[in-house]
């Protein structure tokens, strides 16, 4: 196959946070993959979508806000060992990306469209840092659905964290996992 676009999306894989190291993006390289990240379809213009960039000490700075709602959330007092992974949560890469869903409400754009849309965006982004060379990891994990972390997001009614993604260098290589056969995931529709 010839088609460099092509052999992408055949080969495409999420790498494992753990494994993602330095470097990561440029900053230029950063606003072409977010604007890849946002030619999406976009049924009515409504851009039912956001990012929030982590960098540098961000990144350590988040790590504490995750280590105390952790503390203020847990109804058993967290050990050190695991305020101390959430204080180190997102240095796992160098370049981590919230994704923040807005459902904006519009009769011609239902909510489920919106939701498809913010889906897309996050995922051009993997696809935009992929085809740079960089690994990316799509995850939402526990401070997806945290309240305490949504007052720090400073998210609006309307709004919900789609997810995180990790972006930077492969470190090791990572087995593929099984796809599965089109004959199970395809029918072909006869009137």
């Amino acid at each position: 196959m010839t088609n460099p676009t092509l052999e992408l999306l055949l080969k495409r894989r999420s790498a494992k946070a753990a494994l993602l190291t330095a470097p990561g993006p440029t900053a230029a390289q950063l606003d072409t993959i977010l604007t890849c990240a946002a030619r999406v379809p976009d049924h009515k213009k409504l851009v039912p979508w956001r990012f929030i960039v982590f960098e540098g000490e961000a990144r350590a700075k988040f790590g504490e806000l995750l280590a105390n709602a952790v503390a203020a959330e847990e109804k058993e007092p967290p050990s050190a060992v695991r305020l101390e992974a959430e204080r180190a949560r997102l240095m796992r890469a160098p370049t981590v990306v919230c994704v923040i869903s807005r459902v904006v409400p519009n009769t011609g754009a239902p909510e489920i469209e919106q939701l498809l849309s913010c889906g897309a965006a996050a995922f051009n982004l993997c696809l935009a840092a992929n085809a740079l060379g960089y690994g990316t990891c799509w995850i939402t994990e526990w401070y997806s659905f945290s309240n305490t972390i949504n007052k720090a997001l400073s998210l609006a009614a309307n709004e919900r964290v789609a997810g995180f993604v990790y972006i930077g260098t492969d470190s090791a290589p990572q087995e593929d996992r099984e796809r599965p056969a089109l004959a199970d995931i395809v029918t072909r529709w006869q009137a």
